[in-house]
């Protein structure tokens, strides 16, 4: 099993206790900016992180009986199938954030500690469907061709820097009874806060969605050295067949002295 590929997965598995356990944690609920570069650890870094560690194909590679029939059963499900259908999971990626801010529900996360763990969890399997489906290491149901994958990051890239860049010019605070009842009396203002939210979701936003470009690309480039191998293989072997039927064909024929002869 590669090094490199369990380092990413532990990489991600850090990123998700530094989220949740860290002084993040500790202020999300009371900085907006605070709770937004949690919120892009979440569905954003931790998710592309395990996403190169390839822990279904580990998994799938290690488990027997029961457990990995289970696992599979679960991975050809009719819900799984839907779920990582590219549109699907990218309309799910690219849509959730503006419900989730420009709605009451926001402000209902902020104020019930189980439905703000919630939307952590909710956070970190959006970005899994996304990145799992789009890095297709994993075997997943749907696997999107490479050109296909590229166009669908680059797509997705205006949506969350003009998300990034409607949070920011806003004039109506979000969640403006919670985070105005606060009166917290050291920091940004409210509206700085949020002013400062707006901008780190649209350069992080950014700066993965490229980083996940170079990622693809580099995919795509192995997987065609990988494709011209195998097809050098093929004609070699077409080639050595070819000469040896021709070598059989310039032959003289067998004597019957000869015939039975190895």
């Amino acid at each position: 099993w590669p090094v490199g590929r369990t380092v990413a997965f532990l990489a991600g598995m850090g990123t998700l206790i530094i989220a949740t356990q860290s002084s993040l944690a500790a202020y999300d609920t009371t900085l907006l900016w605070v709770h937004m570069l949690q919120h892009m650890l979440l569905v954003m870094v931790a998710p592309l992180l395990m996403a190169l560690g390839a822990p279904i194909t580990l998994a799938l590679r290690t488990l027997s009986g029961r457990p990995r029939a289970v696992l599979l059963r679960v991975l050809h499900s009719p819900v799984v199938g839907v779920l990582t259908f590219p549109l699907v999971a990218g309309l799910l990626y690219i849509v959730n954030p503006w419900v989730l801010y420009f709605s009451p529900l926001y402000e209902e996360t902020l104020r019930n500690p189980l439905l703000h763990d919630i939307n952590h969890l909710h956070f970190v399997l959006i970005g899994c469907l996304w990145f799992w489906t789009l890095l297709g290491i994993d075997p997943l149901p749907n696997r999107p061709s490479y050109p296909a994958r590229l166009i669908a990051d680059f797509v997705s890239i205006p949506f969350h820097a003009f998300l990034g860049v409607t949070i920011m010019g806003a004039s109506t605070i979000l969640a403006g009874d919670y985070y105005l009842a606060l009166d917290r009396g050291w920091g940004p203002s409210p509206l700085q806060d949020q002013q400062i939210a707006g901008g780190l979701l649209w350069a992080s936003g950014d700066v993965i969605s490229v980083a996940l470009l170079l990622v693809l690309g580099m995919q795509w480039a192995r997987a065609s050295e990988r494709e011209a191998r195998a097809t050098d293989r093929r004609l070699d072997l077409a080639e050595a067949k070819a000469a040896r039927s021709a070598r059989l064909a310039a032959a003289p024929p067998a004597t019957a002295a000869g015939a039975s002869e190895p």
